[in-house]
């Protein structure tokens, strides 16, 4: 009874999405696609930026590094999702957003800078993940997949509108400013939207059942069963993120620094391979529906090319395709992962399982990337620097295939059961 409630029986799995779940997939993709153009509005902005400020490569990485500190910071506000609910933690984080992306317009120096992006990551990536979470919980077993997809695309459009606009937004008089302007409009728009936002009903029942979480059921993961998930989820999250943060930031600089581009060239690279790569995307949630793990296979693969072609190769259309099979593969393995991390977990521990996984965990890989190909840019170039990023996914791949069990087509009651090997080591 309870996995006919919650899943939906194979009858109902057939039905069209009620009028909720469509307004709630629209709701959910409007603010994904936030998370696209806020990182491309860096990327975009980050030439022009250093040039203001004069930075090297090592400032550069440093102040990337420290913006990305926020993706950290976001634990405890996802964490608060599971303990608060998921409905007034993604009102929050909207509205969090919106404002620091206004201040990130206004910002009058580096630090500044830094500051304000530090806290607008801390919301955005807090709204990335309570939206997975609305994914996982508020649509049937059979379509989890395809709607984690679908929120990765509207990820990627919010890429293609920011490179779009960016030529246009450079040339007026606020500059790199503009860009965060522009960015925090529609948001607005969103945060009225909230009265139309239900809290999820997998929430309400854990509540009713068991109470409000809290500090102990936290740690419960990390000391308890689902310790040893925790940890391969959260490493292939890192390593993944060692090579994906740095590929696209950085290959503007290579692109302009190494390889003479300029700035309209390398807009109009980024949004050719942006449009070039989604209608690949809107396969990958109906690739994560045969299986998680042949997803992996494929997505990392082309990610393993796409990264090495826009480093080493040379010549606009070699680049293009590069690039565009890179950003294919960056925001393809995110819904991947995401489904892994929302389904491996009971409903009272989702929301903070993936606080530790990709929040905190995870993130580590985000902050330390930068940081780390700054350092080694200064000395070998970016080309050398990004290219060697490229093991880290490759031991995450490994990881996936001999550690994470096939979710595809179960419900969140199986996925989250431990599995006899899991509770012998327990035991």
């Amino acid at each position: 009874m309870k996995q006919a409630a919650h899943d939906g029986t194979a009858a109902a799995a057939k039905r069209k999405y009620t009028p909720y779940q469509r307004r709630l997939l629209v709701f959910l993709s409007v603010a994904t696609f936030f998370e696209g153009y806020d990182f491309v509005a860096l990327v975009q902005a980050l030439p022009r930026i250093v040039a203001e400020m004069g930075l090297q490569e090592t400032d550069t990485g440093l102040m990337v590094s420290l913006i990305n500190i926020g993706a950290i910071l976001s634990f405890f506000i996802v964490y608060l999702a599971d303990k608060h609910g998921r409905r007034p933690l993604l009102m929050v984080t909207i509205v969090g957003y919106t404002v620091c992306s206004l201040l990130t317009g206004l910002a009058g120096s580096a630090w500044a800078f830094i500051v304000v992006q530090l806290l607008a990551r801390v919301f955005l990536l807090g709204e990335l993940a309570v939206s997975m979470v609305y994914a996982a919980e508020e649509f049937p077993s059979d379509r989890r997949g395809r709607v984690i997809g679908h929120l990765q695309v509207a990820a990627t459009l919010g890429t293609i509108f920011c490179a779009g606009m960016t030529p246009l937004l450079l040339k007026s008089d606020l500059g790199w400013r503009a860009i965060y302007f522009v960015g925090a409009v529609p948001l607005i728009l969103i945060a009225f939207a909230r009265r139309n936002l239900r809290e999820t009903e997998r929430f309400k029942a854990q509540q009713s059942s068991a109470g409000a979480n809290g500090y102990r059921e936290l740690l419960q993961l990390i000391k308890g069963p689902y310790r040893r998930r925790v940890l391969v989820v959260a490493s292939v999250w890192a390593l993944t993120y060692m090579c994906t943060n740095s590929l696209i930031t950085f290959w503007n600089l290579h692109a302009i620094n190494s390889l003479g581009m300029t700035y309209e060239a390398v807009s109009k690279c980024i949004m050719m391979a942006a449009l070039g790569a989604t209608p690949l995307l809107f396969l990958v949630g109906r690739l994560l529906e045969t299986g998680r793990r042949r997803a992996a296979l494929l997505t990392y693969g082309m990610l393993f090319a796409g990264a090495y072609g826009c480093y080493n190769l040379s010549g606009v259309p070699l680049l293009t395709l590069s690039l565009t099979v890179s950003v294919f593969a960056v925001a393809g393995v995110v819904p991947i992962l995401n489904a892994y991390t929302v389904e491996l977990f009971p409903t009272e521990l989702r929301a903070s399982a993936y606080a530790w996984c990709n929040s905190l965990l995870g993130r580590l890989g985000f902050v330390l990337s930068p940081l780390l190909v700054g350092w080694a840019a200064s000395r070998f170039g970016y080309g050398p620097a990004v290219t060697a990023t490229i093991a880290f996914p490759a031991i995450a791949l490994v990881l996936i295939l001999r550690n994470l069990k096939e979710t595809a087509g179960f419900s969140l009651e199986q996925t989250s059961q431990l599995d006899p090997v899991e509770e012998r080591a327990v035991a």
